[in-house]
């Protein structure tokens, strides 16, 4: 199982900026795709997860309305597209593929990749 993030950098308040995650080595339509981000000092954390089964979706409340993950099955990635950032999304974000199609839970994911850092600053 390979996940590569990438497309992270540094962006201003307010800005956008779309993560992608390129996964291989799996059966796409068996696992659903998370991001997760871990900021300095901080826990990691669940952002945002697609379910393999239905592409139903699941956010953190502190990211609803800003943030949209979405999926290209024919490449096999899965993108994460963040408007209006604000400082505290500094972190680095990482993608997860979960132990099933469904997105029940932050803690049912068992493979990570690299992440890629995001800045938010003026």
């Amino acid at each position: 199982v390979q996940l590569q993030a990438s497309g992270g950098g540094l962006v201003q308040p307010g800005g956008s900026l779309r993560l992608s995650c390129a996964a291989s080595g799996f059966t796409w339509d068996y696992y659903a795709i998370g991001w997760f981000r871990q900021a300095p000092g901080k826990e990691r954390e669940g952002v945002t997860c697609i379910s393999s089964s239905d592409g139903s979706t699941r956010y953190t409340d502190s990211v609803k309305g800003r943030f949209t993950i979405s999926r290209d099955k024919a490449k096999n990635t899965v993108y994460l597209q963040m408007n209006r950032l604000k400082p505290e999304d500094t972190a680095v974000y990482y993608c997860a593929k979960a132990k099933g199609r469904r997105c029940d839970s932050w803690y049912n994911f068992n493979s990570w990749g690299q992440g890629t850092l995001v800045t938010v600053s003026s």
